[in-house]
């Protein structure tokens, strides 16, 4: 290659830092894994999912549930961010 090639997958990880992508991508990757990661009955009872700096909030319609989830919120946020292949969950907030 040249010196002013470069292979697809720098030229696309390049134009998501310059338009500031990251963080959307990130959070559409965490809502298609969640029902492969944290199985189909708990995403039937999941109403949203949304990451905002840093820090992942989980709509949950059962209370039971919500409940039971709040205290695995650490392994919750060890499984998304290897699914993500990096470490962009620093906090998991259940409602």
């Amino acid at each position: 290659m040249n010196s002013n090639e470069l292979s697809l997958k720098d030229a696309l990880k390049n134009m998501v830092e310059y338009y500031r992508l990251n963080a959307r991508l990130n959070q559409t990757k965490i809502q298609n894994a969640w029902a492969s990661t944290m199985g189909t009955s708990i995403a039937k009872y999941t109403k949203e999912i949304k990451l905002r700096k840093n820090k992942l909030y989980i709509t949950i319609t059962a209370a039971p549930l919500r409940q039971e989830l709040s205290f695995g919120k650490d392994k919750i946020k060890k499984i998304l961010n290897e699914e993500l292949g990096e470490h962009c969950i620093d906090e998991v907030i259940i409602r």
